[in-house]
This record gives C-alpha cells, sequence and structure tokens, in this order.
C-alpha cells in the first residue's frame, strides 16, 4: 500500500462521525464574516454600516496578488466594519451583519441538480475562482486561483486531490466524498482544464474504505481521474507527503510542488470550485466536524461563514461535562480555542472536545537522546535540535537546518517521552526566522 517514505505515525483516528450525514447548521441572528482568514493580505470593505446585502453579495476585495474575495454569507443589514476576535486570539477586521431574511442573489443557482458540462476556458475558469473568493479548505487557505497560475518556465503534469483527511477525529471531508463525490470529481475536471493537464489523482487513505469504493466507481465515467488508495499515517495529508505517496517524487527544500510538476487541491476546495464555476455560488459557508469522545452529537456541520462558533456547538448538543479544553481543528495540528465567541471561517475544519485528562500536558524532562522525534519528522528535520537552538536564541542556526520546513504537523511532540514542547519552541522559531529572512530580503 502506497505511502509517503520519510517519518510518520498513527496516532488513534478516533472518526465518531465519519457515519454523521452533513445537516445544515441553523442561521444564527448575527454573523461577523472575517476579512482576513487565509493566507496573504486581507481584503478591504467595500460596504458601509447601513448597507443591505444579499447571501453571496461580495462585501471585501482582495488586495494584491495573494489574496482572496470576501462575500456576505447571509442578508441583512451591515451593523458595523470592526475588529473581531479569532481562533488564535487577534483581533482581525470584519463586517458585522445582522440577519433579517435568507434573500440571495438571483445570479446562484441553488437548485440541486448537477451540472457536468464546463465550456469555459482556462482563464475564464481562473477568474471565476479568483472572483468566488476560493482558498485552499485543508488547512492552509491560500488563495486556490494563485495555485493555477504557476510562475514562467513551470508547467503542472499532474493534479493532485487530497482525499486523505488524515487528523484524527475530522470527518468533513469524509462526508463530502461520500455526499458530493461527483460534484468534486467535476471539480476535477475544472482544475485539470485551468491547468492544462490530463492526469488527475485523488488520494484517500484506507481507513475510507466506503469513499473509495464510491468515487472509484464514480470516476469510470471521467476521463484521466484515478482514485488511489493510500496506508493510514500521519501527515499524508500535508501536500509534499501525499505528492512522494503518489508520485513517488519529493518537493526539495524551500520549493514549492510546482516545481517537480504537481499542484494539490483539497476534497472541499474542490467542491468549492465545482460550486462555484458550475452554480455561479461564491464562497460562503462550509462543512466543519464538532466532535470529542464525550460530544453528545458528534456531526459534519455545514456552516455559513462568519457565525459564531458558539452557534454551532449550541445546535450540537452543547459543550460535554468535563471538558478540559476545546481545540479548533484537530488535535495534531489544531489551537486551544480561549472561548467559542469567535466566528467560523474558511479555514474552520471542526471543533474537538477533549477531556480533563487529555488536555492536561504532562511535565516536560530532559532530552534522552531517544531521537524518535527525529524518525517520525515526516520532513526530515531534527526536532530535538531545533528546539536547542531556539532555547539559545541561535537563528542563523535555526535557518541552516531547515526550520522553515517544518509543516508543524505536531509528530515530534506526539512521539517524544520526555513531553518536551518541541513544537511549541519551532513554532516559535520559525516565526522569528522568517521575519529575520523577509527583512534581508527587504533591503
Amino acid at each position: 500500500m502506497k505511502s509517503f517514505r520519510i517519518g510518520g505515525i498513527h496516532p488513534k483516528e478516533n472518526k465518531f462521525s465519519a457515519g454523521a450525514a452533513i445537516q445544515q447548521a441553523d442561521i444564527p441572528a448575527t454573523v461577523a464574516i472575517p476579512l482576513a482568514h487565509y493566507i496573504g493580505n486581507p481584503s478591504e470593505a467595500i460596504v458601509k454600516r447601513g448597507d443591505t446585502v444579499k447571501v453571496g453579495q461580495q462585501i471585501g476585495a482582495g488586495s494584491g496578488f495573494i489574496s482572496a474575495n470576501v462575500h456576505a454569507s447571509v442578508s441583512g443589514t451591515v451593523r458595523k466594519i470592526d475588529v473581531q476576535l479569532d481562533a488564535s486570539g487577534y483581533r482581525r477586521p470584519a463586517v458585522f451583519i445582522e440577519v433579517e431574511d435568507d434573500e440571495w442573489l438571483e445570479t446562484i443557482d441553488r437548485t440541486p441538480d448537477i451540472v457536468r458540462g464546463c465550456s469555459l476556458g482556462k482563464e475564464e475558469i481562473i477568474q471565476k475562482i479568483k472572483d468566488a473568493g476560493i482558498v485552499g479548505l485543508g488547512g492552509a487557505t491560500f488563495p486556490a486561483h494563485v495555485k493555477l497560475m504557476p510562475p514562467p518556465g513551470k508547467k503542472a503534469e499532474y493534479l493532485i486531490i487530497n482525499g486523505v483527511e488524515c487528523e484524527p477525529y475530522l470527518t468533513c471531508d469524509h462526508r463530502l466524498m461520500m455526499e458530493h463525490g461527483e460534484e468534486i470529481l467535476i471539480g476535477t475536471t475544472i482544475l485539470m482544464k485551468a491547468l492544462g493537464v490530463d492526469k488527475a489523482i485523488v488520494g484517500i487513505e484506507n481507513n475510507k474504505p466506503d469513499a473509495i469504493e464510491h468515487l472509484t466507481r464514480l470516476a469510470t465515467t471521467f476521463l484521466g481521474i484515478t482514485i488511489q488508495p493510500l496506508k493510514v499515517q500521519y501527515p499524508q495529508g500535508g501536500e509534499k507527503q501525499l505528492i512522494d505517496a503518489v508520485l513517488r517524487r519529493q518537493v526539495p527544500s524551500g520549493k514549492i510542488p510546482i516545481e517537480i510538476g504537481a499542484v494539490v487541491f483539497n476534497v472541499a476546495t474542490t467542491f468549492a470550485v465545482y460550486e462555484a464555476v458550475q452554480k455561479n455560488k461564491p464562497m460562503i459557508d462550509r462543512v466543519m466536524t464538532i466532535t470529542g469522545k464525550d460530544a453528545p452529537n458528534a456531526s459534519n456541520y455545514r456552516v455559513r461563514l462568519g457565525t459564531y462558533l458558539s452557534h454551532v456547538v449550541e445546535q450540537a448538543g452543547g459543550i460535554p461535562e468535563g471538558t478540559g479544553k476545546i481545540v479548533g481543528g484537530g488535535p495534531m495540528m489544531g489551537r486551544s480555542l480561549m472561548n467559542l465567541d469567535v466566528p467560523m471561517a474558511k479555514g474552520s475544519a471542526g471543533v474537538l472536545f477533549m477531556r480533563d485528562d487529555e488536555s492536561i500536558r504532562k511535565p516536560s524532562q530532559n532530552c534522552i537522546r531517544c531521537a524518535k522525534c527525529v524518525s517520525t519528522c515526516p520532513m526530515g528535520l531534527e526536532p530535538y535540535l531545533l528546539m536547542a537552538y531556539c532555547e539559545r536564541n541561535m537563528w542563523d542556526e535555526l535557518e541552516s537546518n531547515r526550520t522553515m520546513d517544518c509543516i508543524e504537523c505536531g509528530s515530534c511532540n506526539y512521539t517524544c517521552p520526555s513531553h518536551r514542547p518541541l513544537l511549541d519552541y519551532i513554532r516559535f522559531g520559525k516565526s522569528t526566522v522568517g521575519n529575520i529572512i523577509r527583512n534581508r530580503n527587504n533591503k
């Protein structure tokens, strides 16, 4: 069974909501739609207080090449443009809308009919994706249209669709593949057309045999699309690990996938591309997972962007008793939430309730030089060494030892018998080294 070749772990999967069909989350009374919830420059508000907006109407314009448009997820009145705490605890600009009804733009096709054919050319497809404000929904939230515009001299050979969903607990991508498999494959053909490639591979870990079977059957009517089952191994959802697994090609240090002829899109992003190109629907919602060992109703919900997480959690049965930590995302790469009064963003894949006993960190002890963190690192780094450099403010050594290649998967923390906060230090080191590099390049 195929998988990536460097490092990796297999934490308990805990996919409790894998069989839970996608539900539509209730529309809240108010939303706070972030203007900066993706990689790149924040968008600029193009509405003002007192304006009336419809569902799908653009309210934020991307500023710069790496940026994305933002659209109203509800209809009603703009109450203010202000700052709002996000899931990371930072104050970000947002558009606050008081919901009055559910009136959509007339240009959006809301029928359940599946539209297969696409007569648009490459540039028209890219423009539609850009206009719709689509970003990567697998975690990175990189503007999708930028990925479809390779730099001069670079050409894609393969499109890889990421259906791995290796993060424990999360099942929103799994349910999308089961309930919207045909739309995902149509979206794949649209992306193939935009990239000018004739080969696409959909990678799915074999703990989702129903999704593998379902998409394999559907793919028989789509030219050039292959469904590739993969061994269960974390963090196979990382694009560099997925490329290695399916193509046996490794992206060089400091480079991006197009360097070796590959472009990767998540299945949720691909579904959003289908909706944008075939249904004229901008990115106004996404599917997320509400889960945990004691969650009263571990489920998958389609949620309007800007909805406060507290609203969705209440619909899912509330916070279970004995919860010690609430995580935005999964347990490996997610971040602890200060509270649930933060808005749903484009990158919000889930809310995880962790029990008291699961959420308490064990005391850090001295490194015993076991090298488990080295053997499990999927990027071939030496996490124990990077942490030591960071403790001593040795930034040049951090940079030369490829700290910027770290994908922050948490495999090192997971395997460390001394419970050392390796990833915390490496994240801090990456931030510092990144600033040093940017300042050097700007001189």
